[in-house]
């Protein structure tokens, strides 16, 4: 039992001194300095610098500014829509066709009918469409009592 618990505290010894060797050699051949106290047991992942939030904040400014200077000056005033209406020629518009509506409906003589419902019957559909149905159960009737 004892050479157990012996052999697993040699393995953790080897252990943190090996990760404390890599640590000094990818300091040494970054060019840092080596660190001086104890690390962590976490490590992050090999070729992931870290930067801080307020250092990402400057990078990413700057890379800006290159593709600004790449792109060239912003134009000045933003393009016109085309193809849209402005409010006044839109009252325009509406004031042109409320006039030719209203002679239309002079030369008619008459106030303009209500739109007629889509689909509805008329009186005479609705009789014609009645009497057919009436043949065709006579038809079947006439069938089903051979």
């Amino acid at each position: 039992m004892d050479t157990s618990v012996k052999a697993l505290e040699d393995a953790i010894s080897i252990r943190r001194q090996i990760d404390n060797l890599e640590r000094r050699l990818s300091s040494i051949l970054r060019g840092g300095t080596p660190p001086t106290t104890t690390p962590t047991t976490t490590t992050r992942p090999a070729g992931r610098r870290y930067f801080s939030p307020t250092t990402r904040a400057k990078l990413a400014a700057a890379a800006k500014a290159r593709w600004a200077r790449l792109r060239g000056p912003a134009p000045a005033t933003p393009a016109k829509k085309k193809g849209q209406l402005t409010p006044a020629g839109r009252r325009k518009l509406s004031q042109l066709m409320k006039a030719r509506w209203a002679a239309r409906r002079k030369a008619t003589g008459k106030k303009a009918a209500p739109a007629r419902k889509k689909g509805a019957l008329t009186p005479a559909g609705r009789r014609k469409l009645s009497e057919l149905m009436k043949a065709r159960w006579a038809a079947r009737r006439k069938s089903g009592a051979k």
